[in-house]
């Protein structure tokens, strides 16, 4: 994949970071890309994170936060020290990001941005996000995720 890998696999790979690349066929028709990879995976759901792009107070942030659940948009602008946060246009994030929705990667995004890891992927030893398309997941440690995304951790995850 060296070479020819996304941005994100090519950032984990000039990081010298230990990381799994996981293919899917991806079905356009899918409800939940997340849950979709979860069960293509056949690993358990809360082990697969999805990332979102918000605004918080004006500033694009990205929020990890498991597929099982939703954002706490309150607690994202705590996390950042800020007052208020809400979903960023599609269109914007993706032009942000350079990434489509649904292969968003927190992983060697076009500009970097601000990036908050839900508390909950410290509870496993491997977590998977997008590696910068659909129907591909990057498995790898939630210490390397918030050591390359130099995110903060804080309980940002809403149940569903």
């Amino acid at each position: 994949m060296a070479g020819r890998g996304t941005p994100a696999t090519q950032a984990l790979t000039k990081a010298r970071a230990d990381f799994t690349v996981h293919e899917y066929d991806h079905d356009p028709a899918a409800g939940s890309y997340g849950l979709e990879a979860a069960e293509a995976l056949g690993v358990p759901p809360e082990r697969v994170f999805k990332t979102l792009v918000a605004q918080v107070d004006g500033a694009l942030h990205v929020a990890v936060v498991p597929v099982t659940g939703g954002l706490d948009l309150k607690g994202l602008a705590a996390a950042v020290g800020k007052k208020r946060a809400a979903m960023a246009d599609p269109t914007l994030a993706e032009r942000t990001t350079g990434y489509v929705r649904g292969g968003i990667s927190p992983l060697g995004q076009r500009k970097r941005l601000p990036t908050v890891v839900d508390a909950s992927a410290e509870k496993h030893p491997t977590v998977f996000v997008s590696a910068g398309r659909r129907g591909l997941e990057v498995e790898l440690s939630p210490a390397d995720l918030v050591r390359l995304t130099g995110a903060t951790v804080a309980p940002i995850a809403a149940a569903s």
